[in-house]
């Protein structure tokens, strides 16, 4: 989706990436927005400073890029995922990776019957 200045609008719950005033390179998800004063509570779940994550900071908008939606091909992938989905506490994108994970393993499970 675009807004009025051909920016990419940000969601609640979207992976984003941006750097911090100090410096330090985030990758997390967007706990909280205000459009209108353009600023992002971000919650961090990787940084080259380790000691941020887990945190959650406020940035602005401007600081931030959308990550593209993952396209998981493979068990190891799924669950990686899982274990990040877990980890941020999100029970519906577990719900859809089990799920996911469930009907993998159900047609690996008829091709070798």
């Amino acid at each position: 989706m675009l807004n009025n200045n051909h920016f990419p609008m940000l969601e609640l719950g979207d992976w984003v990436k941006g750097n911090l005033l100090s410096g330090e390179l985030i990758i997390g998800y967007i706990d909280s927005l205000s459009i209108l004063e353009g600023v992002a509570k971000v919650t961090i779940v990787t940084s080259d400073n380790k000691d941020i994550c887990g945190k959650t900071v406020a940035l602005l908008t401007s600081q931030l890029k959308c990550l593209p939606a993952a396209n998981v091909s493979n068990k190891e992938q799924i669950l990686f995922l899982i274990d990040l989905a877990l980890s941020t506490g999100d029970e519906e994108w577990f719900n859809e990776l089990s799920a996911k994970l469930n009907s993998m393993t159900q047609l690996i499970k008829e091709v070798n019957a």
